[in-house]
């Protein structure tokens, strides 16, 4: 019988309160004395569980109350930042569209060339989210894809970029928050209603989902119960 179709209970004592309610620890009264055919204890006889109904050995699998508080937690949390990255990134694309055209174009190309390499690989595709850029299929490298960007760019489209390049590179420190903050300050972004906006979709999108979840049948339930 394959190992995972029966389970060896141990002879030794446990431990600990927690190791006792482990099933390998428990009698039931499907338990019999078997040969191990297979592992490291091949050729001596063990007790076994091989009742595929057994209720101490092959519990019925139910959500336990802490976990489900848990995993509720941890969407939470998933979804607050999702909120955050998306907002993060509808400001920096208003504060990029009010960037006025400064300098020359061979000098803002010259500081992105420069800067670009020290952006990491979070920092890149935030930037090619806000230009259209996609992976290269053969290198799956999106550093290769910017210079052919840069160089076709115009005088506004690389202000823009030198911009969101300084705020990008500063939420990679402790004051990433404060920096993006500052920069919706200085370009007079409504950060506010952005975050709104936000929200707005993200609700829609789970009432949506929630929706088109197809209805869990109770009378089937009740049958199986029966």
């Amino acid at each position: 019988m394959p190992r995972n179709q029966y389970t060896a209970i141990r002879d030794e004592k446990p431990k600990s309160k927690d190791e006792a309610k482990r099933p390998e620890f428990k009698v039931c009264k499907f338990a019999t004395e078997a040969i191990i055919a297979e592992g490291s204890d091949v050729g001596t006889v063990h007790k076994v569980c091989a009742n595929s109904t057994c209720p101490v050995h092959r519990p019925k699998q139910e959500k336990n109350r802490d976990d489900v508080k848990w995993k509720a937690e941890q969407e939470k949390q998933r979804k607050e930042q999702a909120i955050a990255n998306t907002t993060g990134i509808r400001v920096l694309k208003v504060i990029g569209d009010a960037v006025p055209v400064r300098l020359m174009k061979k000098d803002l190309l010259f500081v992105l060339i420069q800067t670009f390499p020290l952006l990491n690989e979070w920092q890149l595709q935030t930037l090619a989210r806000q230009h259209g850029i996609r992976k290269d299929r053969e290198t799956d490298m999106l550093d290769k894809m910017f210079p052919a960007l840069l160089r076709r760019a115009d005088e506004g489209t690389l202000s823009r970029l030198l911009v969101e390049v300084s705020v990008v590179l500063a939420t990679g420190r402790n004051n990433g928050t404060n920096a993006l903050r500052e920069a919706a300050t200085v370009y007079k972004v409504d950060t506010d209603a952005i975050t709104l906006k936000v929200k707005q979709e993200f609700a829609a999108k789970a009432k949506t989902k929630k929706e088109t979840k197809p209805p869990t049948s109770s009378t089937g339930k009740s049958r199986r119960a029966a």
